[in-house]
């Protein structure tokens, strides 16, 4: 039986979200050409809900694409289904600054992942990454720009970011394993 804890709520991931979104926006000196691209799943709702919040202080709308890394996958034959879900970026990404977002950063091979199925769609001016929570245990020399928490955890712990539209509920639970976790 795993054990989980809570350790992000609704309204501290609400506080993380709009930290981060002022810090895009004073990275990039604004948010004329910076286009979100959430990592699928649950990149893609944090990546909107970043967008949103840049819209409300910066009256701007940030572009909001969605990216599935499922083919660039370095760990195919350790997964029995595929489940390919959709690519969309809503306009040439050549100008911009891609924020790639994803919700948990854990060895870097997601992101090695994402960059090189971005890279087969077009060149951005330039690649960020923000991540909701940094959980350590990195295998590729990859960092975020932006991390909502770190969370220092054990390879038997998981993190799990939930969002509404997937779980029903908006929080970051760490999740206790007998054994390994495989990422």
């Amino acid at each position: 039986m795993a054990e989980e804890r809570q350790l992000m709520s609704q309204g501290d991931m609400r506080r993380v979200i709009a930290r981060m979104s002022h810090e895009i926006v004073e990275r990039n000196r604004g948010a004329d050409d910076v286009m979100l691209v959430g990592l699928q799943r649950r990149g893609v709702p944090i990546a909107q809900r970043i967008a949103a919040a840049i819209g409300e202080f910066e009256h701007v709308d940030v572009p909001v694409g969605s990216l599935d890394i499922n083919l660039y996958r370095d760990d195919l034959t350790n997964r029995p289904q595929l489940l390919v879900r959709p690519t969309e970026l809503p306009i040439n990404m050549e100008r911009f600054v891609v924020v790639l977002v994803d919700d948990v950063f854990y060895t870097g091979r997601t992101t090695r992942a994402a960059l090189n199925a971005l890279m087969d769609l077009g060149r951005p001016r330039q690649v960020q990454l923000a991540v909701m929570v940094d959980r350590g245990h990195r295998e590729l020399p990859i960092r975020a720009d932006y991390v909502g928490k770190n969370v220092p955890t054990a390879l038997k712990e998981e993190v799990q970011v939930r969002v509404t539209e997937f779980d029903g509920v908006e929080e970051v639970v760490l999740v206790e394993h007998e054994g390994e976790v495989l990422g």
